[in-house]
């Protein structure tokens, strides 16, 4: 029975090997791709590589600050969690108004 070390040195050998043959089939097959993309005169921008990205999700907007903190913190009073020094305010009993901006 083989070793622990000796199944992970063949595993690593293995690793190398299969990402050399992984780059020779790459290079193969982009230069297949090539020649097709000549011989029907395709170009990159054909394919859409040239238009922006759609961005996933809800885009975030900067906030315009509209609480100014006793140091000189910043809050935008948006959605979220209130930052520790809002916290600290309301708990000693004072007004967020005070602060506004």
């Amino acid at each position: 029975m083989r070793t622990y070390a000796e199944i992970q040195a063949q595993i690593s050998a293995l690793q190398v090997e299969a990402e050399a043959a992984r780059k020779a089939e790459l290079a193969h097959l982009i230069d297949e791709i090539k020649a097709k993309m000549a011989a029907h005169q395709i170009t990159v921008e054909d394919l859409g590589k040239s238009q922006k990205a759609k961005r996933v999700g809800k885009a975030k907007s900067d906030p315009t600050a509209k609480y100014k903190g006793p140091n000189g913190e910043l809050w935008a009073g948006g959605l979220g969690r209130k930052p520790q020094w809002v916290h600290d305010l309301l708990a000693a009993g004072q007004s967020l108004e005070d602060y506004r901006i």
